[in-house]
């Protein structure tokens, strides 16, 4: 689900993955390249640097009228760069990673008639590919660690890799920046000691399983983190608490430093290993506690 986000008179949405139907960044006025750090007080300072580069491309890709491309974002800065760009009037931002839930993913940005034909079709988007990773994991299993550890340790940083899709005993599917399939074809030769082969594929042949959506309700004396968070992965609320104090936890797409921090409808909750959460609705009962219903993502 989105969360909308309203600047000004415009509403944008501020996706917790990438849309297959993407959103437009329009405002009413000009924001200039020595203006972006300025206005950016807003700005988690996790993700501030991020955003002001975001920024910059958006006025190179204003001037140049061509598109240009951020590395692979986790959401967390997506969401903060689109918000950022509801200051513009001249350049639209499209969210893309892939397929349609994609986590991470990287923004296309460009001037309104450049980029009109991407708008109703992000298949035509050439900033993302999809590389088949294949081996016979049946006695040796890999998990996504694994699969990213090996691709980063080909000399890759992180922020060229987009989402790894795991497919058990046969390998995985990621997504890349396609200027990286050639070097992926001669680097990627082994997963931990499987032999594995790599070629690139049509991001169409993806196979992305749907995630399943469950609804939750449960009542609480407060909105504190780790008893909404408990209550919607059904673990106890101590567990809760050491999976939020390991830095397992994250509240709207960013680490949650705090188990008492204050929970709110429209929030995404993320557990590593347990799929998402969303806040759909919190009333108050006569005896004035929290009746919360909550969306969860496996």
């Amino acid at each position: 689900m989105h969360t909308a986000i309203r600047r000004g008179l415009h509403w944008v949405l501020a996706p917790p993955f990438c849309s297959a139907r993407p959103a437009v960044c329009t405002a009413r006025r000009r924001c200039t390249a020595a203006g972006v750090r300025d206005g950016l007080g807003w700005v988690d300072p996790a993700t501030r640097k991020d955003v002001a580069r975001v920024l910059e491309l958006a006025e190179r890709a204003s001037q140049r009228w061509e598109v240009e491309w951020t590395d692979f974002l986790p959401p967390s800065v997506v969401a903060d760069s689109m918000a950022a760009l509801t200051g513009r009037t001249d350049v639209v931002c499209i969210p893309w990673g892939g397929y349609a839930q994609a986590e991470r993913c990287r923004l296309a940005l460009g001037r309104e008639e450049v980029m009109e034909a991407l708008r109703a079709d992000p298949n035509q988007l050439d900033g993302v590919a999809a590389l088949q990773v294949t081996g016979n994991f049946m006695f040796d299993p890999a998990k996504h660690p694994d699969f990213l550890g090996a691709i980063l340790g080909t000399g890759v940083v992180r922020e060229r890799v987009g989402d790894v899709l795991v497919q058990g005993e046969g390998g995985a599917q990621v997504l890349v920046d396609p200027e990286l399939l050639e070097h992926f074809e001669m680097a990627l030769v082994q997963v931990r000691t499987v032999p594995v082969s790599t070629r690139r594929m049509a991001l169409s042949e993806l196979a992305v399983r749907p995630a399943r959506q469950e609804e939750v309700s449960s009542v609480e004396a407060s909105m504190r983190l780790d008893a909404i968070a408990s209550a919607g992965f059904r673990v106890s609320r101590s567990k809760m608490g050491d999976l939020i104090k390991a830095g397992d936890v994250r509240l709207n797409w960013r680490p949650a430093a705090k188990t008492s921090a204050e929970v709110k409808a429209g929030d995404v909750i993320s557990c590593t290993g347990k799929g998402r959460l969303e806040v759909k609705a919190v009333d108050v009962t006569k005896k004035e506690r929290f009746y919360v219903t909550l969306l969860r993502f496996v």
